[in-house]
This record gives C-alpha cells, structure tokens and sequence, in this order.
C-alpha cells in the first residue's frame, strides 16, 4: 500500500519551526544587564580591597597581623550591615604541628526575607613569614595583580566583602540568611576552626568556599583528604663499636616498619601513603635509642582514612626486634570532600550564568591532590559544597610571582551574585 506524503510547503514549515525550537533551546539567556552593569562598577573597589588586605601580613602563627586583619574585615561586613562578630577559638583540634594560639574568625550574618541559607568561606591566613611582604608588595602590572597572599586567599575575603555589597546596592534581600566566615588557620589545617566551620555548614543549602579557581577558574567539587601518619620507635643505646649488642638498634626496627607499610596505597581507588620523613640517632658511635618517621597520607572518601589507621597499627604488631617499642599516631588533617547531586546542579547552573556572559566554566568532580576548609563545611550539611569560586590566579605558595587576574573579577562577581540571588529565589532545584 502506498503512503501520502507531506507537501513541500509544509516539509518546509516543519523543519523551520524545528529550527526555532532548537535554536531558542540553544540560545543564550542575555546577562541580567544591572548585575552586569554592578560587577563592573564593583572591580575597582574590589582592587582596592585587595590591595589593603595583601598589606597586612597575616601568617598562620603572627596573630597580631591576624587579629589586625580580622578587625578590617569586620569594619567592613559591618558598614555593609551584617551582624558581626570576631571570634577566638575555643575548640581546638590539637595536630602535630598545632601552633600555641591560634587566630581568630569573622562570623557575620545577614538576614534576609526568604527561606535560603547561603554561606560564604574564605580564609585571612597565609603560608608567609613576617617580613615578606616587601619582597612580594601589592602591585600591577598589565592584565595581573600581585603580592603576598593575594591568590591563596586575599582574593577569596575580598571577593566575599563585594559580592556581599553588591546584593546591599542591588537592595536584594530574597535569601533567608547570608552567612560569612573567614578563618586564620586554613594554612595549618584548620585546627581552631574546623568544628565552627563544620556547625554554622551543617544546614546550609549550600556553601560557596573562595579558594582560588586557578589559572582556568575551574569550580571542584571534590577535594583529596590529607592526613599524616607518625611513627615513633623506642630502643636502646649502646656503644656502637664496643658493645653493639647491649642496644636495641631503633634505627632498624623503623626501617622494618617502613618497608613493611610501603605497600598500603591503593591508587586505583585515591589512597595513596608516602613516606617523606625520617629521623634517628644522636652520633655515629652510638646504637640509636629513638626514631621517628612521618607519612603522607591521601584520600578519597573519609572510609579510607579509617581502612588505611586500622591497617598501620596491624602493620606495627609485626617486630623485626622484638624489645624494641614502636607506637603509632595518624591524624585526619582534612577529610576529603566528595561531589553529592546537589553540589552538581549547582556548578551546572553556575556554567549556565557564565554562558550569559559568553564565557565558559569547567566543572571538576576529581580531586587533585589538594585539600580545603570545604571539605570541613560538607561533613554534616545535606546541601551543595561548590569550592574555587574565587578568581583565577597563580603562585599560591611562592616567593616572587603569586597573583590574579584582573580579568576574573567582573566574571567572579557576576557569578557568585546571580547564583545567590536565583538560588534565593528557586531558580536552582
């Protein structure tokens, strides 16, 4: 039986009205032009910030500089009109390394007329010694600014304080609450500030964390977990030459733990353990009595961390002497931060904001390596963790060639805004 085809005419109606469907299925929603228009207006303000927070020098352990940034921070979350506190800490997480004193934080709270609760993180500290700042002062040269700090995570604290005035300009206040915090311990693990971090997170619907989102300005949604593994062996000493067999040589008992752990990692699954440290014996005539190494520790999921301890302190009962002491310490330094549905609709709908603006935006759900207070703020909340919102930059660490692009401002500010302001109003499920 023959069939009855379609006139041309209406072949062509057809494929046009498809064409407009799919196109407008395609097509790029315009920027919110007031929005835009604000970022744009908000990048020099926003330098100028920055170039006042690079000029406090804030080492994890100089607490002067700390408490002094922590005060500029505040002035300046206060004038904006948030509820503001500096905090010192009270709950400390005491690692290896744990300085006496720890920095304070800057809590400030914004309420609003909706339901959302937002959260934005960043910290004050940085890896730099008093006195640097010199070397490494704030300035710019083309299309970067540089200084001490200024990536990792100066940018991160100035970028909140002006996403935070331009909702004040804009005169929007659809959130529930906005919640900030900076702390000034990030650098050394977070040991003041993990567990506020951890509470104020636990029922936000998300938290925006402004570590750096590198040269590329990638969103991740997970991070690696670090921790670190201690082993302290006891022997005995004895004259090495004369009566080596009067001593309990702690120097090979470590090693025998050593090479008997080296096989723990398992990268196929993100669980790597490295052995970097060692130390033992006081002189070359001598049987040491003590040895100590650390262990670098990283991992996926925080299940691994507690696998990989009950694996180390098994490893420990096998001696290679049997009067020899050996104990074992691990700390979790930070948990890993693993990606949830809600983390992926959120960076999914801030790479639909980015379109607006003819720009694109990569979205990382595989760690690298490193490790962030993000992963603190996602171990009791049921909502979206999104880290590097902050802008994109290079040299965290260095000592001559930390910055961040300029570029990256008028586009961070856009971003970070318009998902505060259409998750405030149930524009993102």
């Amino acid at each position: 039986m023959l069939r009855s085809h379609p006139a041309p005419s209406f072949i062509v109606s057809l494929f046009a009205s498809l064409w407009l469907a799919s196109a407008a299925t395609v097509a790029h929603a315009e920027p919110v032009a007031d929005v835009q228009a604000l970022a744009q207006k908000e990048q020099q303000p926003l330098l100028d910030t920055l170039r006042d927070l690079v000029n406090i020098e804030t080492g994890s352990r100089d607490i002067e500089g700390l408490n002094v940034i922590a005060g500029r921070v505040a002035d300046q979350l206060k004038q904006l009109g948030g509820t503001v506190e500096i905090l010192q800490p009270t709950d400390i997480y005491r690692l290896d390394d744990t300085p006496e004193k720890i920095g304070p934080a800057v809590h400030a709270v914004f309420k609003g007329t909706g339901t959302r609760k937002i959260m934005l993180i960043a910290h004050m500290d940085t890896v730099y010694l008093r006195g640097m700042l010199k070397d490494q002062p704030f300035r710019i040269d083309g299309d970067k600014a540089y200084g001490l700090g200024i990536a990792d995570d100066k940018q991160g604290v100035a970028l909140i304080l002006h996403t935070v005035a331009m909702l004040q300009k804009l005169n929007f206040r659809d959130y529930g609450t906005l919640t900030v915090l900076t702390n000034g311990d990030e650098e050394i693990s977070s040991p003041g500030w993990r567990s506020t971090i951890t509470k104020f997170a636990s029922d936000q619907d998300v938290v925006f964390s402004f570590e750096g989102g590198g040269t590329d300005g990638t969103l991740r949604l997970a991070t690696s977990g670090i921790g670190s593994a201690y082993l302290t062996v006891t022997g005995r000493s004895s004259h090495a030459g004369a009566r080596p067999e009067g001593g309990i040589n702690a120097l090979y008992e470590l090693s025998h733990q050593v090479l008997q752990m080296k096989d723990l990692s398992k990268p196929e699954q993100g669980l790597k353990l490295n052995w970097t440290v060692s130390k033992a014996g006081t002189n070359r005539n001598v049987i040491p009595a003590e040895a100590t190494a650390q262990a670098d520790a990283r991992a996926l999921k925080v299940s691994d961390f507690d696998e990989l301890e009950k694996a180390l302190q098994e490893k420990i009962k096998s001696h290679l002497l049997p009067d020899s002491k050996v104990e074992l310490k691990f700390e979790v330094r930070r948990p890993p931060l693993e990606a949830n549905d809600a983390s992926r609709r959120m960076a999914a709908y801030g790479k639909t904001i980015y379109e607006e603006i003819g720009l694109p935006l990569k979205v990382d759900e595989k760690p690298t390596g490193g490790g962030t207070d993000a992963a603190f703020a996602a171990l009791k909340t049921k909502g979206a963790v999104v880290e590097g919102m902050g802008l994109s930059g290079f040299g965290a660490h260095s000592n001559d060639a930390e910055y961040v692009m300029i570029g990256s401002i008028v586009p961070r500010l856009y971003l970070t805004t318009r998902m505060i302001m259409d998750l405030s109003n149930g524009k993102v499920k």
